[in-house]
């Protein structure tokens, strides 16, 4: 064994999306924290977010507003108490972003007073939306990065992947920090902390089709489930409606801010489909929208369908749809003229680690906070707008929540010298890369955006084969991050098929074809490991 080189702070978080770093800056004037970036400090989902963050600030709505399309569209299973505490604190919140810079659009109203430009998206029965153009994400980021650069009490670690957290042998069910992969220097670090909050993101890397960046392979979810962290609500994946379709696009996501402004979606002859599917037809909620678009590509043997806003004049969608607008043009499709072929892919995980209206998970002084956490919020389907909401409303909420326990001890026991005795360097990384393909193909295939009992049970088949080979290379050769993350979306794909076979109805984002109809009294699905064996001190 060889002694790992360690870090002490008094917080670790884990990520650096928008609620990492809004908790960092929350907290980082009476303590000091270390920040975990997996890549580059603004390489993840915040970042790619177009359409806004949704909050009551025109007179004509109402809080009571947005919690009632956030109750509707989460399909009978959000907590009212979060959604009510998200939506009375939403204005604070982004008054906080507004501070801080965040360039939100204004317009000028007819008696010449400036106000922020709102607009609306599916679910949303008002204008609520602010936005940074068609980039809200990039403008976050940018902003929060910024800051957080130029506090001293803050400490970026860049390039570092989270392995695993460090729980106490004692019965308090705590943990005093985590060992972290330094992938510039290809060695095991240990970070010692009096707090941790996971703030990964979601898990969406397990499809092999998805809107979300490399980043996203369920990090936070599955070393919060090996340390003993109950998860909950894993069935509810959000599929996007609408991703450009092309083999040039990427990941590319085409914001549901334009079905806010008119888009129709419409098959190849331009014939619209969404009013037989739902009495609201374009702005119906992301999870009818995407199960329509899939049943017309099915029904007509199409690889997509298309989104068409070039009703609309074209300085107006140039001014509000900049970037959607420049990379479809790179692509020889002009939006203002032409329809956008689009397809569903996995975009949000409405699961994660469950928390409580403080962030706090079941172990005591870990939080998480953003698309890692299962807060209630969201139910059984995200309501467009709510995600980097969550991110900023409940980074508050945690940092209050540290401030008031900052005098929380450091442990004074050693840890566990991390063993790389036994390991050797991998020569057969093929195997990674054949898993890797495996599960998020059978992903895709069998817990998409329609399910049947059979394809659970093919991918629970499949996924506990991968998890053993898995175990057994991970136990054998010394870590990299292709490893890491592989261990990890296993881990995630065996939480969200393991959710998803409890749930017997089909509800929201989950429609299983063997169970068509909603219950009448249904259920968060609430899942905790019955025995824990995570690293843990001597």
């Amino acid at each position: 064994m060889t002694q790992a080189i360690e870090h002490t702070c008094d917080l670790l978080v884990v990520g650096s999306g928008a609620a990492g770093l809004s908790l960092a800056l929350n907290v980082a004037d009476s303590c000091n924290v270390i920040v975990l970036s997996k890549s580059d400090m603004d390489e993840g989902s915040t970042r790619y977010a177009q359409g806004g963050i949704a909050a009551v600030f025109d007179s004509s709505d109402s809080i009571e507003s947005h919690i009632q399309d956030t109750l509707t569209a989460g399909a009978g299973l959000c907590d009212e108490k979060v959604v009510r505490y998200t939506a009375e604190n939403a204005k604070t919140s982004m008054e906080w972003l507004i501070g801080k810079g965040v360039p939100f659009d204004q317009e000028v109203d007819p008696q010449g007073n400036k106000k922020f430009h709102l607009t609306r998206e599916g679910g949303h029965s008002h204008r609520r939306i602010l936005h940074a153009a068609d980039a809200t994400g990039e403008a976050v980021q940018t902003t929060l990065s910024d800051s957080v650069k130029q506090h001293p009490n803050i400490h970026l670690f860049e390039r570092y992947n989270a392995i695993d957290l460090i729980k106490t042998h004692k019965a308090d069910s705590s943990c005093v920090g985590a060992y972290v992969w330094n992938r510039k220097k290809e060695r095991v670090e240990v970070i010692k902390a009096r707090f941790i909050a996971l703030a990964t993101g979601g898990g969406s890397k397990v499809y092999q089709y998805t809107s979300n960046p490399d980043v996203s392979s369920g990090d936070g979810i599955a070393m919060a489930w090996r340390a003993g962290c109950e998860i909950a609500n894993m069935e509810f994946n959000q599929f996007h409606p609408t991703c450009l379709y092309h083999p040039d696009a990427g990941n590319f996501l085409i914001s549901e801010a334009l079905r806010g402004e008119g888009a129709i979606l419409c098959h190849k002859d331009g014939t619209a489909f969404m009013k037989k599917f739902d009495e609201r037809a374009d702005l119906a909620p992301r999870d009818i929208v995407a199960r329509a678009i899939d049943y017309e590509m099915k029904r007509l043997g199409e690889d997509c369908m298309y989104l068409d806003i070039s009703h609309k004049p074209a300085d107006f969608i140039v001014k509000h749809f900049p970037n959607i607008y420049r990379k479809c043009r790179s692509l020889g499709i002009d939006i203002t003229q032409q329809p956008i072929p689009v397809v569903p892919a996995a975009h949000y995980s409405c699961g994660g680690v469950k928390t409580d209206l403080d962030a706090r998970t079941n172990l005591e002084n870990v939080y998480a906070i953003g698309e890692v956490a299962c807060t209630g919020l969201h139910g059984a389907n995200r309501m467009a707008s709510n995600s980097l909401l969550e991110c900023v409303v409940f980074a508050h909420a945690c940092a209050k929540h540290i401030m008031q326990a900052k005098e929380r001890p450091h442990t004074k026991e050693a840890i566990r010298p991390w063993d790389e005795s036994r390991v050797i360097d991998s020569d057969e990384a093929v195997i990674i890369q054949h898993n890797w393909h495996e599960l998020r193909l059978f992903m895709w295939d069998y817990v998409g955006i329609v399910r049947t009992d059979k394809r659970l049970e093919r991918a629970m088949r499949r996924i506990n084969l991968l998890k053993q080979e898995i175990d057994e290379y991970y136990s054998f050769f010394k870590v990299s991050n292709n490893m890491l993350e592989l261990r990890n979306l296993v881990c995630v794909a065996q939480l969200i098929v393991l959710c998803a076979m409890k749930r017997k109805e089909s509800r929201g984002l989950h429609y299983n074809l063997d169970y068509p109809d909603l219950l009448e009294h249904s259920t968060a699905t609430v899942i905790q490991k019955e025995t824990n064996s995570p690293t843990e001190l001597y």
